[in-house]
């Protein structure tokens, strides 16, 4: 079987509700992640298989295709084909996996996984509001649940599945707020080092967008503490210990080590394991404990093999159950920080964890990295790397 390598990998910085990013299109976002993947390799397009592109609220400007779109919006020749998926948060992860999967099976030499969100000009839950998405079924299954417990009434909400994580494994919303906190810190800390300077391109015409947006600098639990609860009077959960909602796009490519030598190209990374499950589906944020799990046990590593795991800050409950449950240490944890600080644009996130982790990996001599992102409707993605 082939091995599946990453050759590069970028991002654009995050931008913030209303920041730098919402002007731009999402297809003309997607293209310009393209082009930069492009000129950093010298790659001609023409070689590519494939553009598997993740997007999750595909209506309005992101409606349709954008995947194919953003290959004829960043000038690529029109034999470039390309594709757009959804697995809710996970969706660019899934795009890794699955193109990943395509060259190790022999289909493709050459093939770029990404994606793209843009949620201040296409709202999270856009698409929750052209219809019923779950059906009487889904509904069905979980009446007890929906009606009765801490939340009464409530409906499949990933807010209610954090303050339901937070209550479940006793976490205080002082200890939320602490890992939040810290996650504002470890990124002040990154951004300073110059960590991301290397994978984030130039978005034309924003010559001072040059960083992640949301950082909030001197962010305390003190200061976090002032904050309302989002979902209930007396719940755990607020904008402060949640992922901020977000802008961004980000690409790798990937090929054979062997096609990687014909092009000139020097791997980063190979692909060494990947795994999805589901799970609680009214919990919806576990999945990436028993997702982490699998994929452990299918690549033969363990805990203590994983020299950094980047698991999703969705909210701060997610990777404080995953901790707890599987025992890393806080060293390697989201050691730049994450998704509390810098945003989270849905469709894009996969490959900006991956971006930053391989990057983080090559900069420290980092062997095996992990990434794992909690989804909607309770899945999870987990995928290691090993760095070649």
């Amino acid at each position: 079987m082939p091995e599946a390598v990453v050759v590069e990998a970028v991002r654009t910085p995050i931008g913030k509700r209303n920041g730098s990013l919402a002007d731009v299109h999402p297809v003309d976002l997607s293209a310009h992640v393209l082009r930069s993947l492009q000129q950093r390799t010298g790659i001609d397009p023409q070689v590519i298989d494939d553009v598997v592109w993740g997007c999750v609220n595909q209506v309005g400007d992101q409606a349709a295709q954008v995947g194919r779109y953003a290959v004829l919006a960043a000038g690529w020749p029109e034999t470039v084909p390309g594709i757009t998926l959804n697995r809710a948060c996970g969706s660019s992860q899934s795009a890794f996996d699955f193109a990943a999967g395509m060259v190790m099976a022999g289909q493709y030499d050459a093939v770029v996984a990404g994606g793209v969100e843009t949620m201040t000009r296409v709202p999270l839950g856009a698409g929750r509001d052209l219809g019923r998405p779950f059906g009487p079924l889904a509904r069905a299954r979980y009446a007890a649940d929906l009606t009765g417990g801490e939340f009464p009434g409530e409906d499949f909400h990933q807010g209610i599945g954090a303050e339901r994580i937070a209550r479940r494994w006793g976490l205080s919303r002082q200890r939320l707020d602490e890992y939040a906190a810290r996650s504002h810190e470890l990124t002040a800390a990154a951004i300073d080092a110059g960590a991301f300077d290397a994978q984030l391109v130039q978005v034309p015409g924003k010559p001072e967008f040059t960083t992640d947006e949301g950082l909030r600098r001197g962010t305390t639990a003190e200061t976090l503490a002032k904050l309302k609860p989002s979902f209930h009077e007396d719940g755990l959960i607020h904008a402060g210990n949640a992922s901020q909602i977000s802008d961004g796009a980000s690409a790798v490519l990937i090929t054979t080590p062997e096609r990687a030598r014909n092009l000139g190209l020097t791997p980063i990374a190979r692909y060494h394991s990947g795994a999805v499950c589901g799970a609680d589906p009214l919990m919806m944020l576990t999945g990436p404990i028993p997702a982490t799990r699998k994929v452990l046990g299918r690549s033969g590593l363990s805990v203590s093999d994983i020299g950094v795991f980047e698991v999703n800050e969705a909210f701060a409950p997610v990777p404080l159950a995953w901790q707890a449950e599987l025992g890393a240490g806080d060293a390697v944890l989201n050691p730049l920080g994450g998704a509390i600080a810098v945003g989270h644009p849905l469709g894009a996130s996969g490959t900006i964890l991956l971006t930053r982790m391989l990057h983080h990996m090559r900069d420290l001599g980092i062997r095996y990295g992990l990434q794992t992102m909690c989804e909607g409707g309770g899945t999870a993605n987990a995928t290691i790397v090993e760095l070649v």
